[in-house]
């Protein structure tokens, strides 16, 4: 029997289970509220379930950006 699902693709967007700062959340794995939350990822505190911070990130080829003039070499 075939089956009538595309195969799961990383980049499609879709749902995605996130932790969002100033909500209440719940885990889903054991479905409580207390969590540890880090820089990137929040980790329930009973189950050890991890998710990712679901808020703006800055990541990629412009994270930095000069305000100088062009060709003018940085000081260092």
């Amino acid at each position: 029997m075939q089956s009538d699902t595309l195969p799961f693709t990383a980049g499609t967007p879709g749902y995605r289970l996130a932790y969002h700062l100033g909500e209440d959340n719940h885990c889903p794995g054991c479905d409580r509220s207390h969590w540890l939350v880090g820089r990137m990822t929040a980790e329930c505190a009973y189950c050890g379930t991890a998710l990712p911070i679901g808020v703006g990130r800055t990541a990629g080829g412009g994270l930095f950006r000069s305000q100088g003039k062009p060709g003018v070499p940085l000081a260092a």
